[in-house]
């Protein structure tokens, strides 16, 4: 296991500066040509921040001038710091200073700087204010502008095909050298991330939307780097082997995510799918409760009193499964607000009702019955309408920090 190395200057060790809202860790190994410049570029952008910031160099056992150029960087330059590990693994160091950081928001970048410095804010502004779990940048989403060769392209397209089909992932790059987290989502999945390389990205990725996590997407300007040391063929065959355990482990139940995390909702088809069955039991229901109550009361109450009951029942049922909305928090407002709903739904099947006896006072009471059914399908469109735009639209977790002053 990698452990870290005493290093001088270390800023989390001065109890007397106030924790950064930002750490920014830049993982290096045998970067002795580009460290120095990337990390003063990166220094002077991070000055118009309105947060502060702090950058951290996590050198990965570098075998040549890379420690001593971050080591000087570090005594130079406010809000600078470095820690070496004596392995190797973008992951281990990801893993290692994040594990033991104080800010109150993460994120990393890799020392080229292929990513456009101006998509920085736009990527951990949503997690500073709560919008956000995690954050990636893409090059891979509508807006992105990226320069690189076919090969990587290829490569790259065809990994998040695979992580899709296998995975059901939803986000649209896994790869890209820039990301940022929530410290408290951190300290959620860190431990059970097990990869600690190239595949400690995807991992992250798939547990935390797995664990209903909301992942924000920034389409980035991306450079490739001529002079990148990535060999594409070990390392696709890593993320390969990744996939293939990751799949293995979830299927198996064998990672206990955080119960603790807000259910992600599913998509808008699924939605769909779900509310319709839920509706047909639901209109099922209300037929047999409808028949039942109406042999010792009128048509209205027995309608209301049906519509009422079942009324219930969809709301919890689709709080549950349509919406994905899990444990107590709001549940009453939410039945409040479906009881709304049901008012609506209620105003339209009685005047179906109503309507249906002042044209056809001596109608049977299979047409009675045919009439309300088609009300009650037309009322339950009107509820998902409203039960998704409404009652169950996405809500805001709480700020990853509060402004003092």
């Amino acid at each position: 296991m990698a452990s870290a190395l005493p290093l001088p200057g270390r800023t989390t060790a001065d109890t007397s500066a106030a924790p950064p809202v930002l750490e920014l860790v830049v993982p290096v190994f045998d970067e002795e040509a580009q460290l120095e410049p990337a990390i003063r570029r990166l220094h002077e952008y991070l000055r118009s921040f309105p947060f502060p910031t702090r950058i951290t160099i996590a050198d990965n056992a570098s075998t040549d001038g890379t420690w001593q150029i971050a080591s000087a960087l570090a005594a130079e330059l406010d809000g600078v710091d470095c820690v070496r590990l004596d392995q190797k693994g973008r992951g281990r160091a990801l893993h290692h200073v994040w594990s033991t950081s104080d800010a109150a928001v993460l994120a990393y970048m890799d020392v080229d700087l292929s990513t456009d410095l101006a998509a920085l804010l736009p990527l951990v502004a949503p997690l500073v204010s709560g919008h956000s779990d995690l954050a990636i940048g893409s090059r891979l989403a509508r807006g992105a502008n990226v320069v690189r060769g076919p090969k990587r392209e290829i490569v790259s397209r065809t990994y998040n095909r695979i992580l899709h089909a296998t995975l059901g992932a939803r986000f649209s790059d896994a790869q890209c050298g820039f990301k940022a987290i929530r410290a408290d989502r951190a300290r959620l999945l860190l431990p059970l991330v097990k990869d600690r390389g190239w595949f400690f990205d995807t991992e992250l990725l798939v547990l935390a939307e797995r664990a209903g996590f909301r992942i924000h997407e920034v389409p980035v300007d991306w450079v490739d780097d001529p002079d990148s040391r990535v060999d594409i063929v070990s390392t696709a065959r890593d993320d390969l082997r990744g996939v293939w355990r990751l799949a293995h482990d979830l299927r198996r139940g064998r990672i206990d995510l955080p119960q603790t995390a807000p259910a992600q909702p599913p998509g808008f088809a699924t939605q769909v799918w779900r509310f319709v069955a839920i509706g047909v039991a639901s209109t099922l229901a209300y037929v047999v409760l409808y028949l039942v109550l109406r042999g010792g009361m009128g048509g209205q109450a027995a309608n209301a009193s049906a519509l009422l009951l079942t009324a219930i029942g969809n709301t919890a049922a689709n709080r549950r499964y349509t919406f994905a909305v899990h444990g107590m928090s709001r549940v009453v407002r939410h039945q409040i607000q479906g009881l709304a709903v049901f008012g609506l739904a209620l105003a339209l099947t009685a005047g179906s009702l109503a309507l249906l006896q002042a044209l056809a006072p001596s109608a049977s009471r299979a047409v009675e019955l045919a009439v309300l059914v088609a009300a009650n399908l037309a009322a339950t469109v009107l509820r998902f309408v409203l039960l998704r735009g409404w009652v169950f639209r996405d809500r805001r977790s709480a700020p990853a920090f509060e402004e003092t002053g």
